[in-house]
């Protein structure tokens, strides 16, 4: 079963008399356990999309399925709530909390939204800094770590919660081209580990190389579609 389902999905905003169709009815479905990326200029409707499928925001129309759940009529405390079961977030502009260190921050979402025990939340804390390399830098804060290991501490944080459905907003745009490669194949081994989904909106072609479904936006309405098979034929 697809693990994201868009059928006629509209966004459109309205400013006075001034109307902005975001989004044009969009149709596509992605399945469990795939790297996914769409790609398209500024203004073509990639962000808005990500904050519709993380229940961020509503649709004005069309129906949204995320993991089995049609999620377009959510309130805001049932959208908290499915967030915090089945989708994780990475920004390019990392996100972290500076008063938290990075062993805080990646157990945060599970202070806010699992009820954990304290034993199993760092048992799962443990695991993700161990698995992007940065157990030995869990007592410093945001602001003594550089950009790359931010956005490591973000990959963990984003993943903590066992999330089916990452969604990364340029993930690499900070990054420097070596680190970008990295995090992005700590990405990967995270996706064969667990199995979790990662959708990203970029620009980055580091990112589009690596993705296994490529759609484009343009004006808010996909104009194409793209696997790696076909790419590398």
């Amino acid at each position: 079963m697809s693990l994201v389902i868009a059928e006629d999905l509209k966004k459109q905003y309205i400013n006075g008399e001034i109307r902005l169709d975001a989004l044009k009815g969009l149709n596509f479905e992605i399945e469990p356990a795939t790297f996914v990326s769409f790609i398209g200029p500024s203004g073509s409707g990639k962000t808005t999309l990500l904050n519709l499928i993380g229940c961020l925001d509503k649709p004005t129309s069309g129906n949204l399925k995320v993991a089995g759940e049609d999620v377009s009529g959510l309130d805001r405390r049932k959208a908290a709530q499915f967030r915090g079961r089945n989708i994780g977030f990475i920004f390019q502009d990392f996100n972290l909390i500076p008063v938290l260190t990075v062993y805080e921050n990646v157990e945060y979402p599970l202070l806010m939204v699992d009820g954990t025990p304290a034993g199993e939340r760092r048992k799962r804390v443990m695991t993700l800094l161990d698995s992007v390399g940065m157990s030995e830098q869990q007592g410093k804060y945001p602001d003594q770590i550089s950009g790359g290991q931010k956005q490591r501490v973000a990959v963990a944080r984003a993943l903590v919660s066992n999330p089916r459905l990452v969604l990364a907003d340029e993930p690499t745009a900070n990054l420097d081209h070596a680190t970008a490669y990295r995090i992005i194949k700590i990405m990967r081994e995270m996706k064969a580990k667990f199995g979790t989904t990662f959708i990203f909106s970029t620009h980055d072609h580091k990112v589009v190389e690596e993705v296994e479904i490529i759609f484009t936006l343009q004006d808010g309405e996909i104009t194409g579609k793209e696997s790696s098979a076909n790419r590398n034929k």
